[in-house]
């Protein structure tokens, strides 16, 4: 353990920015990774809460139609029961004493036959109802089965990319830590916080055009001169960004390709 915290101690300044510089260029890639298994998994629950809709509503649509059902079979057997009445009333009519009792009679039957009008307009109410309701129950399924096969797919990739990125990103975070072990402690904080604030991620970035790479402000010419002499650590004095030369991003690119 000794040994390790010396030899950690020897590494220059050049080491520690190319580090640094090495390091972000892995942790991009690692956010690369989380950004892309971020996204399917919201897909898929956006997908998996629309199934949800859509299921509920059809089954609603499926009560209704069931309700439609029953009252048409309450009609019909309310048509039955009218049509025995006018029967039973009719035979009563052949036996009456007086006209009284006929024109009674007359009316129980009348009654009766407007019950079965009443009972005929529902049923027909009814069978609309259920036509109309069907017509948006057979679309719904067919968005739903279109849904499901949708999630299936999706469910399929993001299985695929969880299976490739992993392996992808256990390499990476061991890069990560090896590339870590250049810089002391302290650093590594500094290089995190700065990292946690940046919407972008990045921490470590090259001067381009006279300018900070993370802020675009303008970057003094003597304090380039020391960037690019590698001689010690600089940070953009309006983002706080560490900041490296362009020669050296190249060369660290030119190492890991």
């Amino acid at each position: 353990m000794a040994k390790a915290k010396t030899a950690k101690k020897e590494f220059s300044v050049e080491d520690k920015l190319r580090a640094l510089y090495q390091l972000q260029a892995i942790d991009t890639e690692i956010d690369k990774i989380k950004i892309l298994r971020g996204e399917l998994p919201l897909e898929v629950e956006d997908l998996e809460d629309e199934i949800a809709g859509l299921e509920t509503r059809i089954e609603k649509f499926n009560a209704e139609v069931a309700e439609f059902e029953s009252n048409i079979s309450d009609k019909k057997n309310a048509i039955t029961n009218a049509k025995a009445l006018i029967k039973k009333y009719e035979e009563q009519q052949m036996n009456v004493r007086n006209n009284r009792e006929f024109d009674a009679i007359s009316k129980e039957i009348e009654y009766q036959k407007l019950e079965i009008e009443l009972a005929e307009k529902r049923i027909r109410e009814a069978k609309a109802g259920i036509e109309a309701k069907n017509e948006i129950i057979s679309a719904a399924q067919e968005r739903l089965d279109g849904l499901k096969g949708d999630l299936k797919h999706k469910k399929g990739e993001l299985d695929d990319i969880v299976a490739e990125t992993e392996k992808e990103e256990k390499g990476l975070l061991k890069e990560s830590e090896k590339a870590a072990k250049v810089i002391d402690e302290r650093l590594v904080n500094a290089y995190n916080r700065v990292r946690g604030s940046a919407v972008n991620g990045l921490a470590v970035v090259p001067v381009e055009r006279n300018a900070c790479g993370g802020c675009f402000s303008n970057v003094p010419p003597q304090r380039q001169l020391d960037i690019r002499s590698r001689k010690k650590i600089i940070v953009c004095e309006n983002c706080g960004r560490i900041l490296v030369d362009k020669e050296l991003t190249e060369e660290v690119t030119g190492i890991e390709s």
